[in-house]
């Protein structure tokens, strides 16, 4: 049932109008409030504590519902599995910001792509030149496609074989979650000490690290496969360090444009790739289709080895 969960929850996705992420933030933003108030006293022992207590208790919840529904009814299982997936998939809440970014750059209004770019980002618009402003509007977009798609889509199906339905789209998103807004976390009202944010910071990156080779496998397939392949050997980076990099570094190669500075390649030497245009943003959109349809075509697969 994995396979149809996935495949539905895509279809109302991309059928529901786009607005903002509110739908499991609030519950959660509530919950792992209260946890880090009641437990995070600053010490070096409290940061596990207190991220395993916040994102542990929706991830059991989700866990225990799931078990009590197929006691039963398989159908009623499936339900909250499609449910809690279609909640965590966010595929509208970055693709409609791109859509709308592409429609203004296509229009030459820049100034108008620049603001929906800062609103996308959370920022202020910046001046920057065409091509970089497609750089990171590209950048952007293929690492919110990850964290929104592919990376709930493999803890999803890990867990789900685990027998813990729909429980490791919720682990993956919370976990995203926890470690960016409590490393943003600096207001008066609810101070995160240091070692909850580094602990929450150094467990997302475990996390996602699987997910993130996953994705970026994806991306050789259905992209430039060699250049992509060079590009992920010449990234490779230890699982506890952020896979930001690499998942842009195999994107460069995979739609053969340059995405990371210079500055950014830690002397790696890389083809000399060209600069960002109009038509790298269609590029990007079928890099990230194709990969859908791809694990879509797995999971497929997966269920009819199961069935025959």
């Amino acid at each position: 049932m994995t396979f149809f969960a996935v495949l539905i929850a895509l279809l109302l996705d991309q059928a529901r109008r786009p607005g903002p992420e509110v739908a499991w933030l609030w519950p959660m933003g509530g919950w792992a409030g209260w946890v880090q108030r009641q437990f995070d006293a600053g010490q070096v022992a409290h940061g596990w504590l207190v991220w395993v207590v916040a994102l542990g208790g929706p991830v059991l919840a989700t866990a225990l519902i799931h078990g009590l529904l197929a006691r039963i009814s398989g159908l009623l299982a499936f339900g909250w599995t499609v449910a809690v997936l279609y909640v965590m998939l966010g595929f509208r809440q970055f693709s409609h910001h791109f859509t709308a970014i592409r429609a203004a750059l296509e229009s030459g209004d820049e100034d108008r792509a620049r603001a929906l770019f800062a609103q996308w980002q959370g920022g202020n618009a910046v001046e920057w030149p065409r091509e970089e402003l497609l750089r990171r509007v590209i950048s952007h977009a293929i690492l919110l496609s990850h964290r929104h798609v592919f990376g709930v889509l493999v803890w999803f199906v890990l867990l789900a074989a685990l027998g813990f339905g729909p429980a490791g789209a919720v682990l993956y998103r919370g976990a995203a979650w926890l470690a960016q807004a409590w490393a943003e976390s600096s207001r008066a009202d609810t101070p995160v000490s240091e070692p909850v944010a580094r602990f929450a910071s150094r467990a997302w990156y475990w996390i996602d690290a699987g997910p993130a080779r996953v994705t970026v496998l994806g991306f050789a397939v259905v992209g430039h496969f060699e250049d992509a392949l060079e590009r992920w050997r010449q990234q490779r980076r230890p699982w506890r360090e952020p896979s930001d990099d690499l998942l842009l570094s195999v994107a460069e190669g995979a739609i053969q444009v340059r995405l990371c500075r210079r500055s950014d390649l830690d002397g790696l030497v890389y083809a000399d790739l060209p600069q960002p245009q109009l038509a790298h943003l269609a590029s990007v959109v079928g890099l990230v289709w194709r990969s859908v349809v791809l694990w879509l075509l797995l999971l497929a697969l997966a269920l009819l080895t199961r069935i025959f």
